[in-house]
């Protein structure tokens, strides 16, 4: 009963050969090590070409309150509404910020030099000048300033080339239409108008040439955003580190510190507005005040001359001392709640925590007002005006004071932002990080060779050991070692039709390397051939195999040879008549063969040749037929075998793979020995006994097989171990 072959990483088993796995690495060692080695060097070949970014930082703080508060602000300030540290950062990533530092800047205007593709910025980065071949490039110390650039709105984001003419002049192009010359330091318009250029500065070569580009302003500060960066440092610290990448180091330092700039301006200015809003307010209602202040004093004093100076009793002026403090308090609520009735409605916090104040002292103002019904109505009527007359008077002085205080607060506003660090730009590039970048590279390069090895020997399921034929139910007669001397003999051949060539033998190994171990391997299969065939119905061996380039031929010829050497008369019959390539290996023509003989165009005498061994002959393949398996199916072919088989001691047969045509189980009906060859590394298991069942379908019994071409790998050797030894005689 034939054995299924298992799957899994060694063919033919279930478990992991970690032995197998250790000696794949080593045989692909030199792959593994080029691979990794060409990763090595395209890393340093890319650091050393990518144009280096640079780095500038500044460092802010955002504190907790001004130096000088808002007056007017103190229930805001109990509620904890003062700005937070998302909000900041949220606004110095703010279109409003950025916005006005690419205005500044002039960041929407971009200028390309021409560079040589690949290498142009490594050689310019290493102050190479313009050479006597260069033209359009642009090299070390030339440079262009544009001084000024506007365009109309469809001309917004179109490129433009710049290129260099005489001394002070310029071409300006758009495509390869020529918009217009101009002379440096001039105000130039082009384009009817719609494109107007300054250039302040132009230093190149004749013909070397820029891309000029007015970018749009929010496609300019989204490419400012994407390179800029803040963070606050620590939890809760109101540090902001502010980070800016651009390739030069000085342009990213100045841009940076005008966005500082910008954000502490912008700062100061929100908190002066908040001032000047509430001085606004305060100024306002000064009149109306001294107004009621004039009418409460005049109706004081009328009501003093008419009652002779009524004073009030002690206890009377106690009262008249708290109600003023309390209608005091009360008035300043009262401005207080119209400024925070224009920044909140009425659900808000801080405007409801304001009204349940105003209302806990109008409480307190009724219980008093009670007390004052009890008093007589004399000392009742000088206390209400008098009440008027200090509470207004107390009003009008605060007044005055939180004008005088605010002022000063808008005149001295500072904002609660600090600039803790100037921007600076890192002396180094922070891109590519060129040892980081080396070495990843190189590790990945390594990985991804040592995964493709692996994920090879995974897949490739080709026979490595006897074993896994004989899991098979497959008798191995020989295993035959790759011989480096028949290498030597393999000669490659191609036809105009044929895309690939084929390798083919030009010569005998038995003849040429006696010795040699794969002979002595051939030496092994004839002794157990000659057990074999005892009973054998008939002196004929078909040698087939699966599939092409396995090794039959050779094996065949050789095999043949060494028969021969033991004093036997062999010939070698070569039944591939689409692509035999026996008379090769004896430098013949392929014409005048078995298929002459089978179409009846000659005879065998004819057909069988001697080859340079003795005792060996052979049976070349003829001209090719269109129909082989036909001319192997005629009485003729049986008459032939027949022939030989009375003439020779033994009839090899080559045949061609039994998986491609049915030639194999046409000539294995008539040969009284099967031997299927398997190619090292090449036949999976499955293939193998596929071609078995296959030439078993066609009555065919395979005796045995042989595995061809054993390699000498560290798989083999640390995963099933190879058993050939060289065994030579030394000199006397």
């Amino acid at each position: 009963m034939v054995k299924e072959a298992k799957t899994g990483l060694r063919p033919g088993h279930d478990d992991i050969d970690l032995g197998r796995l250790f000696g794949v690495l080593l045989d692909n060692k030199w792959l593994i090590l080029l691979v990794t080695g060409l990763f090595a060097v395209t890393a340093i070949v890319h650091v050393q070409l990518a144009t280096p970014i640079y780095r500038a930082d500044a460092l802010v703080q955002v504190e907790g309150k001004a130096s000088l508060s808002n007056p007017l602000a103190e229930v805001r300030s109990i509620l904890g509404e003062e700005p937070k540290a998302d909000a900041e950062l949220e606004i110095l990533r703010s279109r409003m910020v950025l916005g006005q530092a690419v205005d500044k800047e002039r960041l929407d205007i971009v200028v390309v030099p021409t560079r040589l593709s690949l290498v142009g910025g490594y050689l310019v980065r290493r102050g190479m000048e313009r050479p006597d071949f260069a033209k359009r490039s642009v090299w070390a110390g030339e440079y262009l300033n544009v001084g000024d650039l506007h365009v109309d709105h469809e001309w917004l984001g179109r490129a433009m080339r710049l290129v260099a003419g005489g001394p002070g002049h310029y071409r300006l192009y758009h495509g390869d239409s020529l918009l217009g010359e101009g002379r440096v330091g001039s105000n130039e318009s082009f384009a009817n108008g719609q494109v107007e250029l300054r250039v302040a500065e132009l230093d190149a070569g004749e013909g070397a040439e820029f891309t000029v580009v007015h970018r749009t302003r929010l496609a300019a500060i989204n490419h400012l955003r994407a390179r800029f960066s803040v963070s606050q440092r620590g939890r809760d610290s109101g540090v902001f580190n502010m980070t800016l990448t651009d390739e030069d180091p000085r342009r990213a330092q100045r841009t940076l510190s005008v966005i500082g700039q910008i954000y502490l301006t912008q700062n100061v200015d929100r908190q002066s507005a908040e001032a000047e809003q509430s001085l606004e307010f305060l100024e306002a209602q000064v009149p109306e005040v001294r107004s009621e202040l004039a009418i409460a004093e005049d109706a004081l004093n009328a009501y003093r001359m008419d009652h002779d100076s009524v004073d009030l009793s002690l206890e009377t002026r106690s009262v008249l001392d708290r109600v003023v403090d309390l209608e005091a308090k009360l008035s300043e609520l009262e401005m207080e709640q119209s400024e925070l009735s224009r920044r909140y409605n009425a659900s808000h916090p801080t405007y409801a925590a304001m009204m349940e104040k105003r209302q806990n002292m109008e409480r307190d103002r009724e219980r008093l007002n009670e007390r004052i019904q009890a008093l007589p109505e004399t000392q009742q009527q000088i206390l209400r005006m008098s009440r008027d007359v200090e509470v207004t008077q107390q009003v009008y002085v605060q007044l005055l004071n939180k004008i005088q205080e605010m002022s000063i607060t808008k005149a001295s506003t500072v904002g609660n932002v600090r600039i803790l660090d100037d921007a600076m730009a890192q002396p180094g590039p922070i891109e590519p990080r060129k040892p980081v970048t080396v070495v990843l590279l190189t590790l990945i390069g390594g990985f991804l060779s040592v995964a493709f090895v692996l994920v090879r020997g995974i897949f490739r399921r080709g026979i490595e050991s006897a074993e896994q034929i004989e899991d098979l139910g497959l008798p191995v007669y020989a295993t035959i070692p790759l011989s480096e001397d028949q290498q030597k003999l393999v000669r490659r051949f191609k036809r105009r039709h044929q895309r690939r060539g084929r390798d083919v033998a030009c010569g005998v190994l038995a003849q040429r390397a006696p010795d040699d171990t794969a002979v002595e391997a051939l030496r092994g299969l004839r002794t157990s051939l000659h057990f074999a065939m005892l009973e054998a119905p008939s002196n004929r061996l078909m040698i087939t195999g699966p599939s092409p380039n396995i090794g039959k031929s050779f094996i065949s010829i050789n095999l043949g040879a060494v028969i021969a050497q033991g004093g036997q008369r062999v010939v070698v019959l070569d039944a591939d008549m689409r692509k035999g390539h026996v008379h090769s290996a004896f430098d013949a023509e392929s014409q005048g063969g078995l298929s002459e003989v089978l179409a009846g165009k000659c005879e065998l005498d004819d057909v069988v040749r001697q080859s340079p061994v003795n005792g060996l002959s052979y049976v070349a393949r003829g001209k090719a037929p269109p129909n082989p398996a036909e001319l192997l199916m005629s009485d003729r072919f049986t008459q032939l075998l027949e022939s030989l088989s009375a003439t020779f001691d033994m009839v090899i047969v080559d045949t061609p793979p039994a998986l491609a045509v049915t030639d194999a189980s046409i000539i294995g009906q008539q040969c009284g020995t099967t031997l299927l060859v398997a190619r090292f590394g090449l036949n999976p298991p499955r293939e193998i006994d596929v071609a078995m069942r296959r030439l078993e379908g066609s009555g065919v019994e395979v005796k045995g097989g042989i595995l061809n071409a054993i390699e000498r790998k560290a798989a083999t050797s640390y995963g099933y171990g190879y058993y050939h030894y060289a065994y030579k005689t030394k000199g006397a």
